[in-house]
């Protein structure tokens, strides 16, 4: 089993469970550890995978909680690093009544880590390096340290898996910049992912096939659509397949997609990054299932952390 590195943010997430409220409004909060790499990370430890965790927290309550989190599931938290002078990262949330979400963002530690933080990780210690960029693409260090660590993964050949995790809330007046800095990544990389949602908003596209053809047309990695219910469009060599998932009654959809990336990943940290590349349409369409199974088993739980937690390989079968 190799080693797998993730890169980007670990946060607190304060649900507002005041159903209808907004915010200013709500009174009663319950606190969630999360962050799409911070999942990832976890949901391939809980797998049985070998993993790491390169993040920055504060030093202060929630940051110890984010770091005993990821110890407990088996994630080394080695590069999960404490700053004094940042409070760890917090997104307060609420859904409205009419569908939408109040949403405050209140950055702190994650957006530092800086390229200095990172100088000591060997990339070819690890077999994969996966970056999930929801605030890695925010302007500061963290910006920075992740492009550099992709240059460094690309010039030792290490496998790069990126998944852009687009959070609207995030990037409301600057889709522009979001997907720039996407397609950089989506042509840097070796594996990426993406919700129906983001082919679309990235591609400019209208139908989910019409994304897929410009995927194909304009990057060299292979490629996951999740599509919900209906499973996952995987592109592999100028063809596009769809592999279906599994029925099940959904809770809480959060997390299903970093499940869905950490079970890949775990799969494939058994090889080398030439014999990923060497995988045929069978090989992958077998993984693609078995992603699709972990994600579609995490919608069975309320929270992604706690559906990890029965999250092992059992589930493949």
């Amino acid at each position: 089993m190799n080693n797998i590195l993730c890169i980007g943010e670990a946060l607190i997430d304060m649900i507002c469970t005041d159903k209808g409220k907004s915010l200013a409004e709500g009174e009663n909060f319950l606190k969630k550890p999360g962050g799409a790499p911070t999942n990832v990370a976890a949901a391939i430890a809980a797998l049985g995978g070998k993993v790491e965790l390169a993040a920055k927290v504060g030093k202060d309550p929630f940051g110890n909680q984010l770091i005993q989190v990821m110890k407990n599931f088996g994630v080394q938290t080695k590069w999960m690093l404490q700053d004094e002078k940042h409070f760890t990262t917090m997104a307060f949330v609420s859904l409205m009544q009419n569908g939408e979400r109040d949403f405050i963002f209140n950055r702190g530690a994650d957006g530092q880590l800086s390229n200095n933080d990172i100088a000591g990780i060997n990339v070819e210690d690890y077999s994969i390096v996966h970056f999930g960029s929801a605030t890695g693409f925010l302007d500061g260090p963290l910006k920075d340290a992740y492009k550099n660590l992709l240059h460094e993964a690309r010039a030792k050949k290490i496998f790069v898996s990126f998944d852009p995790n687009y959070r609207h809330l995030l990037f409301p007046n600057d889709t522009g910049n979001f997907k720039s800095q996407s397609w950089y990544f989506l042509q840097h990389c070796d594996f990426f992912k993406l919700s129906d949602e983001e082919a679309l908003l990235i591609t400019n596209a209208t139908t989910i096939e019409e994304a897929a053809n410009i995927l194909l047309a304009k990057t060299t990695a292979n490629f996951a659509i999740t599509i919900g219910a209906k499973g996952t469009l995987f592109g592999h060599k100028n063809k596009t397949t769809i592999i279906p998932s599994i029925k099940i009654t959904p809770i809480d959809t959060t997390g299903a997609g970093d499940a869905f990336v950490g079970a890949l990943l775990f799969q494939l940290s058994n090889m080398n990054a030439k014999e990923i590349m060497e995988l045929s349409v069978e090989q992958w369409t077998i993984i693609i299932a078995n992603a699709n199974k972990a994600g579609a088993r995490t919608c069975e739980y309320l929270g992604a952390m706690e559906a990890f937690k029965y999250l092992n390989k059992n589930i493949f079968n």
